[in-house]
């Protein structure tokens, strides 16, 4: 299914309509502030391996990371995070940050590496926000990939559609995101480490 959905004003009904599928176990692609998404309900293992499927990835050896809708959320499925670098994610959330920290015991186990981390966006999009407020918990995500050399992430949610309709259930379409991902900031130990370069530019909020 194609479901368009206003990226400002998305309808209950429409939301409802996406958050019934992840209960059921289905799998979406999603619009965000920086590239458009695959997810799916993290409590659902067997969508979770369908998205690694799609991904021609290994569970074990993915990292998938979760979209929270706000920082208290966050705070559940992670061990106790230092003040400084806490300060630094509620400047900078929500935005185009992937924030890697240390894994609580409420992250399913399957998502664990053997590092006990776990990748947080909170993104500044009100459709994926939405769709974890009313789910209940956060979707698990990677980033949509598109076959063009030039272009590393695909951009048109039409295009999109054509090329996964068969392998996902929902693809929403927002209209076009951008084909920048998010910067990914590796926070697990005193010092907070970028490791890929995005969209967000960390020492703004410093």
């Amino acid at each position: 299914m194609l479901l368009k959905i206003h990226p400002e004003n998305p309808s209950e009904r429409q939301i409802k309509i996406v958050v019934d599928c992840l209960r059921q176990g289905g799998v979406i692609i999603y619009p965000s502030d920086t590239v458009y998404g695959l997810g799916c309900d993290i409590t659902k293992i067997k969508a979770v391996d369908r998205v690694a499927q799609i991904k021609g990835i290994k569970r074990e050896k993915a990292n998938f990371s979760f979209v929270c809708s706000s920082l208290s959320q966050l705070s559940s499925y992670t061990k106790p995070i230092a003040n400084h670098t806490y300060k630094v994610m509620r400047r900078a959330l929500p935005g185009p940050f992937t924030f890697i920290l240390n894994a609580n015991s409420e992250v399913p186990h399957f998502f664990q590496s053997k590092k006990k981390t776990v990748g947080i966006r909170i993104p500044h999009h009100n459709i994926p926000v939405h769709l974890v407020e009313l789910l209940g918990n956060p979707i698990m995500t990677t980033s949509i990939h598109a076959d063009d050399e030039i272009i590393d992430y695909q951009t048109d949610p039409e295009l999109i559609y054509e090329r996964f309709h068969k392998l996902v259930d929902i693809v929403i379409d927002s209209g076009h995101c951008g084909n920048v991902p998010s910067t990914v900031v590796d926070c697990t130990s005193d010092e907070m480490i970028v490791v890929r370069n995005g969209k967000g530019i960390l020492e703004n909020y410093l």
